[in-house]
């Protein structure tokens, strides 16, 4: 292995170590109370390694939050591709959305902490780059297929997504989660069947 290579995977291995420590410091204290001075220590690395990979502590936990948001996508595809009906996949999807709430280091990272950081536009771009093309291709595919009337995609999309993220936050603050999530499936349900084109 060439030294530059080696220097490549070492910077590599450096910047997944310093992600790992800082997710699990986010997840447990917040943004707030998690200095990179502790991400540091627990790392075992210098502070300029800190700042060779990450600007501040804030591109610090856009990274972390990048990779939450991109494991979470990744896993609400692998559910809803398992449906061969596109209606029925972005339920699914939906579902698997809920579910994934009820997670503390997703609600931590992304639910109470994403929208302080990044704001609501930061957090509306967020949706847009890892959710928003699945549900938008979903509901274009249930529209071909004559499963739900045609409508603007992308308005519904976006207005599905809202409701979603309402839906999380009242999952991730309620006292009784497991309940709240039996309730907000229930409602989420009948928006989405609600949309179906009638049956016969």
């Amino acid at each position: 292995m060439s030294v530059k290579s080696r220097q490549a995977e070492n910077a590599a291995a450096t910047r997944a170590a310093l992600l790992r420590v800082a997710r699990k410091l986010f997840s447990e204290r917040g943004y707030a109370d998690t200095a990179t001075e502790e991400v540091v220590r627990r790392t075992r690395v210098t502070r300029g390694a800190l700042y060779h990979h990450f600007r501040d502590k804030r591109a610090l936990f856009n990274a972390v939050l990048d990779e939450e948001q991109t494991r979470l996508a990744a896993s609400i595809k692998a559910v809803a591709v398992r449906e061969s009906d596109p209606w029925r996949a972005l339920m699914a999807g939906c579902h698997a959305f809920l579910d994934a709430c009820r997670d503390p280091t997703v609600q931590q990272i992304m639910l109470i902490d994403a929208p302080a950081v990044l704001g609501w536009e930061g957090c509306r771009e967020a949706d847009a780059m890892y959710y928003l093309a699945g549900v938008k291709a979903a509901i274009q595919a249930a529209i071909d297929k004559g499963i739900v009337p045609l409508q603007p995609v992308e308005a519904l999309a976006r207005l599905i997504l809202g409701a979603l993220n309402e839906a999380a936050m009242m999952i991730a603050n309620a006292d009784d989660q497991e309940a709240a999530r039996r309730e907000v499936s229930e409602v989420v349900d009948r928006l989405l069947n609600g949309l179906r084109r009638p049956s016969g």
